[in-house]
This record gives C-alpha cells, sequence and structure tokens, in this order.
C-alpha cells in the first residue's frame, strides 16, 4: 500500500500503489496547471467505512509514497476518466479500473 500524503500538518491515506500512481498522474497535471479542486475517496468497511474529501490547493504540500520500487504501468482509459471527474464541480474520485491494457509505463513526476 502506497500513501497519499498532504497539508500541513498532514493527513496520511492508503491506497493501493496502482491506484496511487494514476492518482499522482492526475493530481499533479492540475496542480502544475495551478488548478485547486477536491479530491475525495472512500474507506474501506476495515477502516470504519465513510469517506474524506480534501480541497487540493498548488500552494499546499502533497507527497506520494509508493511500497514498490518499481512504477505500475499505467491504464489510459483510467486517467482520461480521472482527469474528466477531476474537472467536474463534484471533482476527482476514484472510481473502478475499466478493462484494457496498460498504456505505457508510469512517468516519474
Amino acid at each position: 500500500m502506497g500513501k497519499f500524503i498532504y497539508g500541513t500538518p498532514s493527513i496520511t491515506v492508503e491506497f493501493d500503489d496502482r491506484v496511487l500512481a494514476h492518482l499522482q498522474v492526475v493530481i499533479l497535471a492540475k496542480l502544475r496547471r495551478g488548478e485547486s479542486f477536491t479530491f475525495s475517496w472512500d474507506y474501506s468497511s476495515t477502516h470504519g467505512g465513510g469517506h474524506s474529501s480534501v480541497w487540493l490547493h498548488p500552494a499546499i504540500p502533497v507527497q506520494f509514497d509508493f511500497e514498490v520500487k518499481k512504477d505500475p504501468a499505467l491504464n489510459r482509459a483510467w486517467l482520461e476518466e480521472l482527469v474528466q471527474l477531476a474537472n467536474t464541480p463534484a471533482g476527482l474520485k476514484i472510481v473502478a479500473e475499466p478493462a484494457g491494457p496498460p498504456a505505457a509505463p508510469a512517468v516519474p513526476a
């Protein structure tokens, strides 16, 4: 499990490395363009259920820590879906990965 770390003081949320790699691409692309947006996620029942949302802003520190050294291949269709969600008023939310071959190895940010 990788970690999404945001803010000061920081919050830390664990995500599967594959999910985190896709989130990293989408989040950093928007922050590089100076765009702020909402990012929401659900907690599993083992973590008490529920959900959280944060307002992502380019001036607030963000960090992605991966458990494994090798970057997972990225699924272009999933990236496109996540980007579209991030551009809506409701913001970025993790959705299931669509079927299909990976697009390319992850590019370090």
